[in-house]
């Protein structure tokens, strides 16, 4: 990747950005060496300027931006696209996706003028910080801490499962002041970060997390995205809530692609002379898996849908998606290993792959525990009375 201080012009595209084109991409680009980045536990710099050409890092940001302007339920079927590929690369565009799609809702000017472009090329990675050793689901529970210094600010403290903190050149970071919680853009660059990689997980293997570590780091004010009694009621939830959108779109991928996986698979494995699609058990596993498919895209459809009209209720919605398309993940990537027995716990086949990362989906982006609890808050809220 282009370093900022030699950074070309965003190249010019001609291709539309939409399922087709993207499925297409992923089919060439990503599902022939998504095994292989699994076991090496990193995503190689080709892939990452592949995407970047196809401009898939942040293509809702507007045209002066690089982007393609393009819609959230678009962007939605793009991220299905790419989970289908390789969780671990969806996982990277979700975290750009957050950084990015924050800084245009809430950064100043003078943030979106000077990062929107790098972000938009894929010349600046971009990661969110929030989790914690000690604070995952809870957001309150964040220890790291950002004080006023020098007209700036003063940063000490230290995330961890950060996706792409291994790679990425900018840091949408949640501290807690004495009277709230702010939100800032932290270069890598800064002195006082310090890159601690996180290897050997069970799923997303090549997501490359990290542990970052704050020491006296310092800021300008420009770091401040958002007021700052601000970051904790919009940019945090909101940022959360895309976040949480990307993910379902990218369960939902996982699903189809146990789906694929399992349809190829038993339409040649023989069993007793028979293909295994013969079975009545098995084609009760593939009607599920489709039923669960079109149901979870639809979720999806309809959360990025409200996202589109600014509807309040796309928060519900994305929770409800997430939730569906996750257990649903879950499920159907065990009922693959199954289909494929003994060879589906091998490295041989993609399904043990996407069990692993079926179960990160579980517990990313708020855990289904949470996602449960605040579903049924809102089924008390409305129906109660």
């Amino acid at each position: 990747m282009t370093s900022l201080t030699t950074a070309p012009p965003a190249p010019e595209r001609t291709r539309t950005i939409d399922r087709t084109t993207v499925r297409a991409f992923v089919d060439e680009h990503i599902m022939p060496r998504a095994d292989a980045y699994d076991r090496e536990g990193t995503v190689p710099e080709d892939i990452l300027e592949r995407i970047a050409e196809a401009g898939l890092w942040a293509p809702f940001l507007p045209a002066e931006l690089g982007g393609q302007g393009l819609d959230l339920v678009t962007l939605g079927e793009v991220h299905e696209e790419v989970g289908r590929g390789c969780s671990s690369v969806r996982s990277l565009l979700t975290v750009h996706t957050m950084l990015s799609w924050a800084l245009q809702r809430w950064g100043s000017a003078e943030q979106i003028e000077r990062w929107g472009r790098d972000l938009a090329a894929g010349r600046v990675l971009g990661s969110f910080c929030l989790s914690e050793a000690g604070a995952g689901s809870d957001a309150a529970g964040i220890r790291t801490t950002a004080e006023p210094h020098g007209g700036g600010w003063l940063l000490n403290g230290r995330k961890k499962w950060i996706t792409g903190g291994q790679r990425s050149d900018l840091f949408l970071v949640f501290a807690r002041t004495e009277t709230s919680i702010i939100a800032l853009l932290v270069p890598r660059a800064t002195p006082g970060v310090a890159v601690l990689p996180i290897e050997d997980m069970l799923g997303t293997r090549a997501s490359m997390l990290a542990e970052l570590e704050f020491t006296d780091v310092r800021l300008g004010p420009d770091a401040l995205l958002g007021p700052a009694s601000f970051a904790a009621g919009m940019v945090l939830s909101g940022t959360l809530d895309l976040g949480r959108y990307s993910v379902a779109s990218g369960s939902t991928g996982i699903i189809q692609a146990c789906l694929e996986a399992c349809a190829h698979y038993t339409a040649r494995r023989t069993v007793g002379g028979s293909p295994l699609r013969e079975l009545a058990l098995i084609r009760a596993k593939l009607s599920d898996m489709v039923t669960d498919l079109r149901a979870a895209r639809l979720l999806c459809h309809q959360a990025g849908a409200l996202k589109d009209a600014g509807d309040p209720g796309t928060i519900m919605a994305t929770w409800v998606a997430k939730y569906f398309a996750s257990t649903a993940a879950a499920r159907h990537s065990t009922e693959a290993v199954q289909v494929h027995g003994a060879n589906g716990c091998s490295t041989d086949y993609p399904v043990a792959r996407l069990y692993r990362d079926a179960k990160v989906m579980e517990i990313i982006e708020g855990s289904n525990e949470i996602q449960r609890i605040t579903i049924a808050d809102e089924a008390y809220r409305e129906w109660s009375l």
